[in-house]
């Protein structure tokens, strides 16, 4: 359709300068389509270099992280990747962990990451949503996650999904499953977490990311129904991202899971690494392996097994075994809190604590602030762990509804986003552990309903203990979040998701004047011998500047900004 549709013009007028208003339309209407052609510009010139990269070295990594620098569509994004050039100058251990991404994993499952997660999901998506916020006036979320059944083989103690009936034909159908992943595509999402329940029950799982090869599929899995044919297929689709489920080592992951459940992930870990499949590792700490998931060893041992991210939640008294007695004390979560933050410094691995990272995403990640889930029931709830939903899926699409309108209208979502953040302190970002009546007020406010027996338990039969836990927690958390380790998080130029018209004053000017050799505390050695500390910059000057070796490549493409021809030699 024209721009100009429905103006009312007389034809004395046609032959007058158009007016300002139409004028502005008309800019709007190419402008968008000129980023929208220089987004599909870029993309076609990742997918060319990733095909040149091949087998890296640590000189054309850096030379590539420039390439994305130079072709990033934001400010903030700009400073972001200069950021990581900085860090991997100076030899951080991310660029080890970048060369294993790069020479140990299969170039169909990198070169799937790269273009799916960095071109699809953040810069083309990233579009989208922001086309949604203009005409919505709301943002839609990074990510999704589905849980398209909740069928399972194991029975783990205190499992959050463990009260919804296991033993049940799949409610989901797949053109139920399907409609839910093209409404996300078509709100800019192109990242999913699958969840369940064990998601490779499901016979058709892999059929589904088949045909929505355009995006990324992160499924959580207890890995005892992954067969060398799973493997392959792994490999033939490239979008597919294991994450295992383990508890520590073998007395720990065999007392909760079952006996052999280890010896059956450390063999999935071996067969994966062997393909060449891209996975990681999720952990679920308890009071009674918190220490074990805060020591060395463990994190070594997963490096060594071939992951390259981990994800570490805390039990949450929501599911199967709901006594608030096996969460994690609050000691045991600080510590995890600090081991978190020295593994990034110093491992080549990267791991991320939902609670503890509240830091790196703001706030809470629920409730369409960055991600939502959709149960196995059609129940869209805030967060996996949080069992209330005021809408269904299934019901809503009877109706000839979209997704977005539950998404980004659900009164509960609206309840909880609107006290997240509440709290400055972003060390204590859970509407159920930290904030327990946050998540109370929001149901009351929006009718919310449990999503299976037993799920109010949260706000009435625990609420008195959590709430305790909570604000045991919140002392050591204040103590951290003012000790200057984390001053870095308060400028907020770390947001990869925020939109820059949002930004305040101060952090536009903290980009502005980052130099080269800026640094985040989140990523860089503290204190003892020149390296970053949480106060200044001491990082120590670069090992190598990205010389230009190993290969040369000329690529030719539009600047976002400025719209120029710029020739890239890396």
């Amino acid at each position: 359709m024209s721009p100009l549709a429905g103006a009312p013009m007389s034809a004395k007028s046609q032959k007058k300068v158009m007016s300002s208003a139409v004028m502005a339309r008309v800019l709007s209407y190419w402008q968008d389509q000129k980023e929208r052609a220089q987004l599909q510009l870029m993309g076609v010139a990742v997918k060319e270099l990733l095909d040149v990269l091949g087998r890296c070295d640590e000189r054309k990594l850096v030379g590539f992280a420039k390439f994305l620098e130079k072709t990033a569509r934001t400010t903030h994004h700009k400073a972001q990747l200069k950021q990581l050039i900085a860090l991997w100058e100076g030899g951080h251990p991310s660029l080890t962990l970048a060369s294993r991404l790069f020479n140990d994993v299969h170039p169909n499952c990198r070169n799937k990451l790269i273009y799916n997660m960095g071109v699809k999901a953040t810069w083309q998506g990233e579009q989208k949503r922001r086309e949604y916020k203009k005409r919505e006036g709301l943002r839609p979320p990074f990510l999704a996650v589905i849980s398209p059944t909740n069928r399972c083989n194991l029975k783990c103690t205190g499992c959050y999904s463990g009260l919804f009936p296991r033993d049940i034909p799949d409610p989901m159908s797949w053109e139920t499953f399907d409609r839910i992943i093209t409404d996300c595509k078509d709100m800019g999402i192109h990242f999913f977490t699958i969840s369940g329940g064990e998601p490779f029950v499901r016979k058709d799982l892999l059929d589904m990311f088949a045909k929505h090869d355009d995006c990324m599929f992160h499924v959580y899995t207890n890995s005892t129904k992954i067969s060398d044919k799973h493997i392959a297929r792994f490999v033939e689709l490239g979008n597919v991202l294991p994450s295992i489920s383990v508890e520590g080592f073998a007395e720990q992951t065999d007392g909760r899971r079952g006996k052999g459940v280890w010896s059956s992930i450390m063999d999935c870990m071996d067969r994966l690494k062997s393909a060449g499949v891209l996975f990681g590792f999720s952990a679920t700490a308890t009071r009674m392996n918190g220490d074990m998931l805060a020591s060395e060893e463990f994190v070594d041992l997963m490096v060594e097994k071939g992951c390259l991210f981990g994800w570490l939640f805390l039990m949450t008294p929501t599911g199967k075994d709901d006594d608030p007695y096996f969460m994690p004390t609050p000691e045991q979560r600080d510590r995890l809190r600090a081991h978190v933050m020295e593994v990034r410094r110093t491992k080549p691995i990267f791991v991320a604590d939902f609670w503890n990272d509240g830091c790196l995403t703001d706030g809470c990640l629920a409730g369409g602030n960055i991600y939502f889930h959709v149960n196995f029931k059609g129940d869209v709830e805030p967060c996996v762990f949080i069992h209330y939903a005021d809408q269904n899926v299934f019901d809503l699409y009877e109706q000839g509804g979209h997704l977005k309108d539950i998404v980004l209208r659900s009164p509960f979502f609206v309840a909880l986003r609107e006290r997240n953040r509440r709290d400055p302190n972003r060390l204590r970002p859970c509407p159920i552990l930290d904030h327990n009546e946050y998540l109370e007020e929001s149901i009351q406010l929006s009718g919310a309903y449990p999503t299976h027996p037993g799920a109010d338990s949260i706000i009435t039969d625990h609420k008195e203990s959590v709430r305790a836990w909570g604000e045991a927690y919140g002392e050591m958390a204040e103590r951290a979040w003012n000790s200057g380790e984390y001053d870095f998080f308060k400028q907020g130029s770390h947001l990869w998701m925020a939109d820059e018209e949002d930004w305040l004053p101060t952090t536009v000017q903290h980009l502005n004047n980052l130099p080269q050799g800026g640094c985040q505390s989140l990523s860089m050695h503290h204190g003892s011998t020149g390296g970053c500390g949480s106060n200044g910059c001491g990082s120590p000057k670069p090992a190598h500047q990205g010389r230009a070796g190993g290969f040369r490549t000329l690529l030719n493409l539009k600047s976002p900004e400025r719209g120029e021809l710029t020739q890239l030699t890396l």
